[in-house]
This record gives structure tokens, sequence and C-alpha cells, in this order.
């Protein structure tokens, strides 16, 4: 049932990619803030962030601050960390990644207030069916807007529990790959890991879910990239959730 093993008892979800659309969202934003800052280190002739060569690998599911680290260090670009009151507006000279990451989330906030979020067609029907089950559902996502998304998108009545990136820098948690906010999600929910089901479309996600050792790891293909999502930790690969609600 909704493709689920036998004893589940909660849904872990990313949101980005799996539940909304706002991943999209995110990849725009990353290229319009990598794009401002390379041109102006690099010159005219700059080689621009590509969202499907670079998304991915460097950016896709991480916290923003180590996916604004990775990305640069690709380019041999290492700036100084900075600190979270870094201002955006600092010349580029001296910016630091703390200034990067915050301009990036700045371009995601005015999308989502002026454009609103798109939820995937499946997204509510799978969540009530989940619920209907008897399941708890949590959302864990590396955004720090998860709150904002979840409320725009009208879904905040389906989550039980969110742990998001605000979240993660208050408990000090690691982001993904590491499985520590999905783990911290499932023991806020009483639940143990091996009955817990981990919905992902990053690769650093389903990375996080295999190194959990969680009962399930359901990777959601928007990428074209099963293979590869199978390759760092999906037992099952869909590209959709609407294929879960057929095995009903």
């Amino acid at each position: 049932m909704l493709g689920l093993p036998a004893g589940a008892r909660a849904c872990l979800f990313d949101l980005d990619g799996v539940l909304t659309d706002t991943a999209s969202v995110h990849a725009t934003a990353w290229k319009t803030m990598f794009d401002e800052y390379l041109e102006k280190h690099d010159g005219p002739g700059y080689r621009p962030f590509d969202v499907a060569k670079d998304y991915g690998p460097y950016v896709d599911g991480k916290p923003r601050l180590e996916g604004t680290r990775s990305f640069l260090a690709s380019r041999g670009i290492h700036l100084p960390e900075g600190g979270p009151d870094d201002s955006p507006d600092t010349p580029w000279e001296q910016q630091s990644l703390w200034g990067l990451s915050t301009r990036k989330n700045d371009l995601v906030q005015t999308v989502i207030q002026e454009q609103g979020v798109e939820v995937y067609p499946a997204s509510r029907p799978y969540l009530e069916a989940v619920r209907a089950a008897g399941l708890r559902t949590a959302v864990v996502s590396s955004s720090a807007n998860a709150e904002q998304v979840l409320a725009v998108a009208g879904l905040s009545d389906l989550i039980d529990h969110r742990v998001d990136g605000v979240t993660a820098r208050e408990r000090g948690l690691p982001g993904k790959p590491n499985p520590d906010t999905f783990l911290a999600a499932a023991a806020d929910l009483g639940v143990p890991k091996e009955e817990a089901v981990v919905y992902e479309d990053a690769l650093s996600g389903v990375a996080a879910g295999r190194a959990g050792h969680f009962g399930l790891v359901i990777g959601v293909d928007r990428l074209d990239h099963a293979e590869a999502l199978r390759e760092h930790g999906a037992d099952v690969v869909v590209k959709d959730l609407s294929e879960l609600l057929e095995d009903e």
C-alpha cells in the first residue's frame, strides 16, 4: 500500500522537488546569484553556472552554505565563511560564503512571495492517503524557507513535524548527505529509523537515507537521473508520487 513496507510508521519527505516544485525556483536563484558573482570575479568572459551540469552535483539538497562552498570550490574559488549577519550587498572582493548564501535566499523568498508555490498534483492526495493509513509525516528539508513554503502551498495541515535548515542550525545538525536531519525527524516523531521511509529527489538526500539505514528510501526522479539515485541510495525510484498511489 502506497509503496510502503509492512511495519512502516512514518514518512519523511524532502520538500523541494518531492512535494513542491520549488526546486526550479531554487535552481534559478542559485544561477542568478552565482552568475552575478562570477561575472565580477572572472570578468565578461566568465563561465556561467550551468543548471543542468552544476545544480545536481554541487548544490541540490545541501544546506545553503555548503552548496555555495561546494560550487565555488569546483571553480577554484575559496571564500571566507563569514557569518549570518554578512550582507549580500558587500563588494564582491570582500564577499563571504554567508553573504552570497543570503543573496540566494533573498531571491528565493522574493519569488515565493510574488509567484507562490507550485505543488505537484499527487502531493496532497498522497499525503492524505498516508495520514488516512495512520502514518506520521514529517518534512525534512535543507531549506530555511520550509515553513513558509508549506504554508503558501497549503500543505501545513498534512505535516506533523518539520526539520529544516533553521532546525539544523539551532541544533547543530550536519546537513545531507549526512543522515542527522532525517534521524532527528524520526526521533522527534517517536519512530525507530527502521520503521521510517525517506522520500528524496536529490542525490545527497538519498545518500542520507542510505547512511541512516532507514526502512526504505524512495527516490523521486525529477531530473532524469534514476540510475544515479539508485547508486546513491534509493531502494525504489519513481517519477512521481502518483506511481505509489497506483500501487494501492
